[in-house]
């Protein structure tokens, strides 16, 4: 775990929690180096291929960049969609997060990527 995930790990749970209570699945942090898995609800495998999500996920620090300053403004988080649930994927400087939940309203995931962007940006940048 990093220094980042170990100072801020409750604090990223928590507004995880607010946001979208118990359909909350996960909550994975990672950078271009590393990723930890925060939080797995108990019902659920442990079976996920973290380093294969990370990947994917390292995606959106290109993404940043590349919409960067377009007309749609600044990148802020995204939302992918599954048979089984959501995973929401923000990031800022340098840190990412992504959560997986169960079905929920689709306005719940700005409050979610808020909370957690404003957490992220307090980190030291990369």
């Amino acid at each position: 775990m990093t220094q980042s995930t170990g100072v801020h790990r409750d604090e990223l749970l928590s507004a995880a929690r607010t946001a979208v209570g118990d359909e909350l699945r996960s909550l994975t942090y990672f950078t271009e180096e590393s990723v930890d898995q925060l939080y797995l609800r108990n019902d659920l495998d442990r079976t996920a291929d973290l380093v294969g999500f990370a990947e994917s996920e390292r995606h959106g620090f290109h993404a940043q960049a590349l919409y960067a300053n377009t007309q749609l403004g600044n990148y802020r988080f995204t939302v992918r969609v599954f048979d089984n649930g959501y995973l929401t994927r923000v990031i800022a400087n340098g840190h990412g997060i992504w959560v997986t939940t169960d079905s929920m309203e689709m306005d719940r995931f700005e409050e979610l990527a808020s909370a957690l962007a404003a957490i992220l940006r307090s980190f030291d940048p990369v």
